[in-house]
């Protein structure tokens, strides 16, 4: 159906990986909300588990499922020292992905992506001629809601149950005048390669549809090149477009990013490893930074 008004359904298929639940993030949500809010007080396994409203050996169990991780080693891999470790490895990662491009066995855990600009007319003229079909669907980080034209996927955002319509608002303000058409089925079979790494292959790479400026994109590019498992500053994505003084710039242009986590935002940090901001919230780009560590090989519980 065409889109008229903020009304909803969720009628997307399942896109997690197996044994997983939306109820897992729920988990670690209130989890990383806990830590957030005591990390002074250093919260014990059990502490935590209270707050999560779960049994310690449950958190162990949900943790291990979502992440691969222990509690203990997730929240190793999101403190504000393994960050700035993080940035400190990875400014070498970062220059030799300029000189060699997106491909490199540095990028064995990535999920490989082709992309494609849409012209300077058609954001000018705010999305008009453009339909993007959407669906809502489970994803590891909350629902996603996912948007794809002809050409492949075009938006990507996170909301918690009963925050779909707030999100859709999100999103459609970006392209106001492009027509927008609840379409799950044909949204399913993108939310579940996106959020499945077995599924990730150089050689099938998901395609992405940027719209917005040309700076914006430029700097969408530069997210593009920042691997699993490593980060980056705004500071440093400034100097790599050759505009070192533009750090704001590319500030706003890493919050405008439509193709959440795909287009990985969430691996900007500030200069001293603060995670700053995100569009999703910060619980969220905890969660995701977490569980990509997870995905490499829980390399955070050793530093």
């Amino acid at each position: 159906m065409t889109v008229t008004g903020p009304a909803i359904t969720l009628t997307s298929p399942v896109s997690l990986s197996p044994g997983q639940s939306l109820d897992d993030y729920d988990v670690v949500r209130r989890t990383l909300q806990a830590i957030t809010e005591r990390w002074r007080d250093q919260p014990q396994l059990e502490e935590l588990a209270a707050e999560a409203g779960v049994q310690p050996i449950q958190l162990q169990r949900v943790f291990s499922r979502w992440a691969g991780l222990t509690p203990k080693q997730f929240l190793q891999a999101v403190t504000l020292d393994h960050a700035r470790a993080l940035l400190k490895r990875s400014a070498t990662v970062l220059e030799t992905s300029y000189e060699v491009g997106l491909s490199g066995p540095a990028r064995l855990h990535d999920l490989f992506v082709t992309h494609e600009a849409m012209t300077p007319g058609v954001y000018r003229a705010k999305g008009a001629g453009v339909v993007l079909r959407y669906g809502f669907h489970p994803s590891p980080f909350g629902l996603a809601l996912v948007m794809a034209t002809e050409h492949g996927l075009a938006g990507l955002a996170f909301c918690d149950p009963g925050g779909e319509a707030e999100a859709l608002d999100d999103m459609r303000g970006r392209w106001p005048a492009a027509e927008y058409v609840e379409d799950a089925a044909a949204t399913a079979p993108l939310a579940r390669r996106v959020f499945d790494p077995a599924s990730w292959s150089e050689e099938t790479p998901l395609r992405v549809v940027m719209i917005g400026t040309d700076f914006e994109i430029r700097v969408w590019e530069a997210l593009l090149r920042i691997p699993v498992g490593a980060a980056t500053t705004y500071a440093r994505i400034a100097e790599g477009l050759g505009k070192p003084k533009a750090a704001r710039a590319v500030g706003r242009a890493v919050g405008r990013n439509p193709v959440s986590f795909v287009v990985p935002c969430h691996r900007v940090l500030g200069s001293g490893g603060g995670l700053c901001g995100y569009h999703w919230g910060l619980t969220r780009k905890r969660a995701i930074l977490g569980w990509e560590t997870g995905l490499v090989g829980g390399g955070a519980a050793s530093m």
